[in-house]
């Protein structure tokens, strides 16, 4: 059944933006301190067994030079420089395997699955990279939670400095041509995309699909679908930190972050999508800064999107970019 307004409606919402004054001296000074403590990172080659593909197992520096793990995957046959796909993953994920990651490859894209700290011990994608800064203070399980009384010390804060590092990574990478980098990733990975998209510019295109972390706020009234229940148990606990929560969550909100965009951006939405409902989608949307923008409605989809018709809608999308 449809979870949210109807299409029509959704089409035209664009909820005012609760942003920080210092938004973007907040990232600016992340950003800073976490190239600043980055070392060179490592490409070892990977016996995979995979004709078709070089693998490369990747370390690389994150938040506060911190490593991060991730697989790089590069079609064997094509000469480079070749246009790169970063990939983003979706909660309790990690890299996995690099057979779970030929689709890009296999389209002659260079493709790195940046591995998720902290994460991958469910949905059965092992993770390989800690999260070395644990903070310590009451949370919920889970990892929406982790550090939320405070921007400086919340988990998505790291998380979201990796991801950009990510792309500085590749863009130095000598088999990657670095005016065509792209960013993928669905529900979290569809909410880093979107956060990549709005600190990186020259972005050869992101796409955005289902994604979280999108005007949190309402997601927390609408739906207590997990992941956003965490922060609907946390406050039910925590009932004095519901305004400190919130400024916390309002450096790390799509709706902030998509307005500051200048890629041209895919996304997509499930109109029975329980876990991130598609006002949250569209509000991120709807306040997408670059022009070159469009929306793929899966109508009769929950979180799963559109699936392997919607990675078809990818290929086009990353082909005329």
């Amino acid at each position: 059944m449809l979870v949210d307004m109807p299409l029509d409606r959704l089409r035209a919402y664009r909820p005012d933006r609760d942003e920080p004054s210092d938004f973007d001296a907040f990232w600016d000074a992340t950003l800073t301190q976490a190239r600043a403590a980055a070392t060179e990172p490592t490409f070892a080659l990977l016996d995979s067994e995979l004709v078709t593909v070089d693998v490369f197992d990747v370390t690389f520096s994150g938040y506060a030079g911190q490593p991060i793990k991730g697989w790089l995957l590069v079609p064997r046959h094509l000469d480079g420089p070749l246009p790169c796909v970063v990939d983003h993953i979706g909660y309790n994920g990690g890299r996995s395997l690099p057979h779970d990651w030929l689709a890009w490859s296999a389209a002659g894209y260079a493709n790195l699955v940046m591995d998720v700290r902290g994460q991958g011990s469910k949905s059965g994608l092992v993770g390989a990279t800690a999260d070395p800064d644990p903070v310590g203070a009451p949370q919920v399980g889970g990892f929406l939670t982790r550090g939320i009384t405070e921007p400086a010390t919340y988990y998505y804060r790291r998380l979201y400095a990796d991801a950009v590092r990510a792309v500085d990574v590749m863009r130095a990478h000598p088999r990657i041509d670095p005016d065509r980098v792209f960013v993928a990733g669905g529900s979290q990975g569809g909410g880093v995309a979107l956060a990549v998209a709005g600190l990186e510019p020259g972005l050869a295109g992101v796409m955005i699909n289902v994604p979280f972390l999108c005007h949190i706020r309402r997601a927390t009234e609408i739906t207590d679908a997990s992941p956003y229940s965490e922060i609907t148990s946390y406050l039910q606990t925590h009932r004095a930190d519901v305004e400190q929560v919130f400024h916390t969550l309002s450096y790390f909100d799509g709706v902030n972050l998509a307005a500051r965009a200048t890629a041209p951006a895919l996304f997509s939405v499930g109109l029975m999508d329980s876990t991130c409902p598609p006002s949250t989608v569209y509000a991120a949307y709807n306040h997408y800064g670059a022009p070159d923008k469009e929306m793929v409605v899966w109508a009769y989809s929950g979180h799963e999107g559109g699936q392997a018709q919607h990675r078809a809608e990818m290929y086009r999308f990353a082909r005329e970019h």
